[in-house]
């Protein structure tokens, strides 16, 4: 059978299995005891599966994974997310959109001491969409910041997603860590401007309410208090790597530990606490990493079926400049963001799109992060954007799902901007790794 066929049949009948409503892990299972079976010689194939889900569980690069979402789970519970809130509140009190710009900017932090979208949008949905609703801010203006902030999860460091991507791609997880930073502070920053403009223009979108002037040392002095923490946990995780003094599973180690510290000096730290941050580690990590051993299996068939191998050839030989392949790449990710969830369309690209990338020469820590960013506004795309689900619920009244969806327009436009930035200008994305 012609490898081409065979990725045919492969790819539709994962895409029909994932359609069907099946979670994702079990998909996968299910696409590789059947093509193991078939195309790797019955019995013998199915034993093959079975060592490969071991062996694959057992990849050094993934141990951040359920270290970062321990950090999260801990910061979330411990209630240090509300203190953050309030330093942003008084720093840009002045400014239009106040409440806002503090969803976009507490969404960059969080995303620095969490890694987790999901909760980033929650949380930052249930503290601050009642008080914005409460003092006339438009529905756009609410959702739109919220959902903005918690994309930001996936590429500021540090991203679960990033560490699956780094193991999946045989790519350095530190370096993939570190490249994201600035493309996240882009990101960020666009949204910032973005709604800034958008209130001086129309002030009806976010009414301005006067606050008392606070003296600047003050103000210092509440960042301070409050910031200190959070950046000490920041640069035992990013700072540590950068230096080159740790990994990033000792990084994550350390973060880990520095989460339960912190939460002990806020005298939060007691055993209901520590049960329920690692009984929803442990069943978030099981869900990763089943999909995570799915993939790995499903990337050797496709290379023991001749199909990697046979897509690359095609690819490097087409009359076009590999650029315009990279587009394309990028163009159909962002396409599948509509209709599929993100590790979907991280388990099934990677076996691809990884390869093609290695055979055309481009940087892998560059590519990696092009295709974290394309895969991140599949939060925010219609119509099974995982973050519009998420904010509707979040909100103290019903709000039509069309309102939602328009909300988040235009933070997907900026975010394909960014994107477009850092495809025209690589060392924003491997600028800051070339120092490691």
């Amino acid at each position: 059978m012609e490898w081409w066929v065979i990725l045919l049949i492969t790819f539709a009948v994962l895409l029909a299995v994932l359609f069907s409503g099946i979670p994702v892990a079990f998909a996968f299972i299910a696409i590789d005891i059947i093509g193991m079976y078939f195309f790797m010689g019955g019995m013998a194939g199915l034993h093959s599966l079975v060592t490969s889900l071991r062996s694959s569980v057992s990849i050094f690069t993934l141990i951040p994974i359920p270290l970062f979402i321990l950090m999260g789970e801990v910061l979330f519970r411990a209630g240090i997310a509300s203190r953050i809130l309030d330093v942003f509140d008084i720093w840009l009190a002045r400014l239009p959109g106040r409440l806002s710009l503090v969803a976009v900017s507490a969404g960059t932090l969080f995303a620095a001491l969490s890694g987790s979208s999901l909760g980033t949008t929650a949380m930052l949905g249930s503290l601050l969409a009642p008080d914005m609703m409460k003092r006339g801010y438009k529905s756009n203006m609410i959702i739109g910041p919220i959902i903005g902030g918690g994309t930001l999860a996936v590429i500021i460091p540090p991203s679960i997603l990033t560490v699956i991507l780094g193991g999946l791609g045989n790519i350095s997880v530190g370096k993939l860590l570190i490249a994201g930073i600035i493309p996240g502070l882009i990101i960020a920053s666009l949204f910032m401007l973005y709604i800034v403009m958008a209130c001086k223009l129309n002030p009806v979108l976010a009414p301005r309410v006067e606050v008392s002037a606070i003296p600047f040392s003050k103000k210092l002095m509440i960042g301070v208090r409050a910031l200190l923490p959070a950046a000490i946990i920041i640069f035992l995780v990013l700072g540590t790597i950068f230096a080159g003094i740790c990994t990033p599973t000792e990084a994550a180690a350390l973060g880990a530990l520095g989460c339960f510290i912190l939460a002990a000096g806020y005298r939060k730290l007691d055993w209901g606490l520590m049960k329920e941050s690692i009984n929803s580690c442990t069943k978030t990590t099981v869900m990763v990493l089943l999909i995570v051993t799915g993939s790995i299996a499903f990337s050797q068939i496709l290379s023991f079926t001749g199909a990697t191998r046979g897509l690359c050839e095609l690819v490097a030989n087409l009359p076009v400049a590999p650029l315009l392949v990279v587009l394309g790449i990028l163009i159909v990710l962002l396409i599948l963001g509509c209709f599929i969830d993100q590790i979907s369309m991280l388990m099934i690209g990677v076996p691809i799109f990884i390869p093609i990338a290695a055979a055309l020469g481009f940087d892998l820590v560059w590519f990696g992060i092009l295709l974290l960013l394309s895969i991140t506004f599949g939060l925010i795309t219609p119509p099974f954007g995982m973050l519009f689900f998420v904010i509707k619920g979040s909100m103290p009244v019903d709000i039509p799902m069309a309102d939602v969806y328009r909300a988040g327009l235009p933070f997907v436009i900026l975010g394909v901007v960014a994107l477009g930035l850092v495809f025209v200008f690589p060392p924003l994305a491997n600028w800051l790794p070339g120092f490691m």
